[in-house]
């Protein structure tokens, strides 16, 4: 019996320091994921108005789009933005544009502390960025009768692609097609009216935006392969270096505690995956 009684209180003993160890290692695996907040000088840098002014372009999923009924809005530059702010312990305030063109513009004037922007879309004289976040093909979505059957038969004479004016796409493919002409409508859904009007034969987008058009328009297809791969970072105006590593740490934290993720599956986005971490 008393053997019997040891060996049960030894089980108990070593029940109770794995449930301890386990329990330890579950707080220290949360805590691993708690961000400290920024040191006050890289508070001032990042946002120097006590606020987080976060530049976004309207109607993209990975920047922000508003719910027509409800209001609400949602897109990945959003949800990152707004929780970068809230680890910060600044209040979240969006500033939205048209496109990513005019955000750009924003930023030479002051009006954004970061912002979510496609690499070629970003002039390095004018910001900083952190590595990417997501990564995104764009492509070409054509008529369903359309005699075009690659990518690479899209730059050719006679051939009218249509682009968001002063978007990534539009600021990329006016540097590369050489045959091919460019021609702008002032948001996704006016460069879309063009295709449909036969103003335009090709219309050049992310592959997300694209695929959401095919889903409402089956008589459009969404040409295989891209033009581009395009990479999303956060964006900084110049002389915020005392910021630079905090804003670096957090994406690359939102990448691997899954945030990103989150955020492109909350705004439904398709053809684009999160980047691998730095």
């Amino acid at each position: 019996m008393l053997e019997s009684n040891a060996r049960s209180t030894e089980d108990t003993v070593r029940t109770t320091h794995w449930l301890v160890s386990t329990v330890l290692g579950l707080l220290l695996t949360g805590c691993a994921g708690i961000h400290t907040a920024p040191t006050p000088e890289a508070r001032q840098a990042l946002a120097p108005a006590g606020k987080l002014r976060v530049g976004l372009y309207l109607g993209a999923p990975l920047s922000v789009m508003r719910d027509s009924a409800s209001g609400e809005m949602k897109g990945v530059g959003f949800d990152l933005g707004k929780e970068l702010a809230r680890r910060m312990g600044v209040p979240f305030e969006p500033v939205v544009y048209p496109s990513s063109g005019a955000v750009v513009g924003g930023a030479k004037s002051g009006q954004w502390d970061v912002a979510f922007l496609s690499v070629g879309a970003a002039p390095t004289k004018e910001m900083d960025f952190t590595a990417p976040h997501v990564e995104i093909e764009r492509g070409y979505l054509i008529p369903a009768g359309s005699s075009i059957s690659t990518v690479a038969a899209v730059d050719r004479p006679g051939i009218r692609v249509a682009v968001q004016e002063k978007g990534g796409t539009d600021i990329f493919l006016s540097r590369v097609l050489k045959n091919a002409v460019v021609v702008r409508g002032s948001s996704v859904a006016g460069a879309l009216e063009m295709l449909k009007s036969g103003r335009a034969e090709v219309l050049a987008a992310s592959k997300s935006t694209l695929l959401e058009i095919t889903d409402q328009l089956p008589d459009f297809r969404v040409l295989d392969g891209r033009f581009a791969t395009d990479q999303v970072v956060m964006a900084i105006p110049k002389g915020r270096d005392l910021g630079m590593a905090y804003a670096r740490k957090f994406v690359e934290n939102a990448k691997s505690e899954g945030l990103v993720k989150a955020a492109l599956e909350r705004a439904g986005i398709r053809g684009a995956v999160v980047a691998p971490l730095q």
